[in-house]
C-alpha cells in the first residue's frame, strides 16, 4: 500500500532522494511554474502526474497539503550497520541518534530535521512505542526524511549494548544529570539517547547511558520537547567534531 507524503519540500525532497513514487497528484489550480522542478524530476523519473480539484487533495491529505501530494511506495528501514557504515564512508566517526518512545510524527519530523542539518548519520528507533516513518513526519522533517537514515530494532536496550560494544560512547539527555550538555566531551564515537515526549528516558535506557547530560533552563518550564533538546545537543556534538 502506498504511504502519502503532501507539500512541497517534502514532495520534492523525495524525488531528489529518488524514492519510488507511484504517482503525483498537483491541484488544478496551481501554476505550473509553481511546481516546475517537481515536474522536471517527475518527467525524468518517468513519474505519473495527475491534476486534480483541490477539494479532492483535501480530502486525501489534508488542507496543508499546499496542493501537492505523493503517492510513494513504503520508505524501508536502513540497518544499524548501514548506519555505522555511512561514518566510515564520511571518513568521521560514529554519529547517531536513539529515540527512545517518540510518538508524536512532529516530533519525529523535526528530529529528523535538526539530525540533517547536524550531519548525523542516521537515527534508530524502537519498533514498539514510537512513532514510525508517515507522511506527517515526512512534512514536518520538510523532506529531510528522505535522506536520514532511520533503523528499527526491537529491543532498544540491547541496541545500546550492542553499541557500546563498538566502542561507541552513549549519552542520554535527562534533566536529571549534574553535567551540561556543552561541559562533555561530545567529539568521539557517540550516540544521543532523546527520551519521548513527556515521560523523557526509560529508566533502563537511563542507567545502560554511559553519561547524562542536561539542558540549563532559566524559565519556569523546567524543560524543553524532544525535538529541541536533541537539536541542541547534536549541533554541540558537531561543533565539537568539528573543532
Amino acid at each position: 500500500m502506498s504511504e502519502i507524503i503532501y507539500g512541497r519540500n517534502p514532495v520534492l525532497e523525495a524525488l531528489r532522494a529518488r524514492l519510488k513514487f507511484e504517482k503525483i497528484l498537483l491541484a488544478d489550480h496551481l501554476d505550473a511554474s509553481r511546481v516546475a522542478e517537481i515536474l522536471s524530476l517527475a518527467k525524468r523519473a518517468g513519474i505519473f502526474v495527475q491534476r486534480l480539484p483541490q477539494k479532492r487533495l483535501i480530502e486525501i491529505a489534508g488542507a496543508d497539503s499546499q496542493g501537492i501530494v505523493g503517492l510513494v511506495h513504503p520508505q524501508t528501514y536502513a540497518e544499524v550497520d548501514d548506519i555505522l557504515k555511512k561514518g566510515g564512508r564520511l571518513q568521521e566517526t560514529p554519529f547517531l541518534a536513539l529515540l527512545d518512545g517518540l510518538e508524536d510524527p512532529h516530533n519525529l519530523g523535526a528530529v529528523i530535521r535538526a539530525a540533517d542539518g547536524a550531519g548525523v548519520h542516521g537515527l534508530i528507533l524502537p519498533k514498539r512505542r514510537s512513532v514510525g516513518l508517515t507522511g506527517a513526519v515526512a512534512k514536518s522533517s520538510a523532506g529531510a526524511s528522505a535522506h536520514v537514515l532511520i533503523a528499527q530494532v526491537t529491543n532498544l536496550n540491547n541496541c545500546i549494548e550492542e553499541l557500546k560494544e563498538k566502542n561507541i560512547w552513549l549519552v542520554g539527555a535527562d534533566q536529571t544529570a549534574d553535567k551540561l550538555y556543552y561541559e562533555a566531551d561530545l567529539s568521539g564515537a557517540l550516540g544521543v539517547v532523546i527520551g519521548g515526549e513527556g515521560k523523557g528516558l526509560h529508566r533502563l535506557v537511563k542507567e545502560k547511558c554511559d553519561f547524562l547530560v542536561k539542558i540549563p533552563m532559566y524559565g519556569r518550564v523546567n524543560s524543553l520537547n524532544a525535538a529541541v533538546a536533541a537539536a541542541l545537543i547534536f549541533f554541540e556534538a558537531r561543533r565539537q567534531r568539528n573543532a
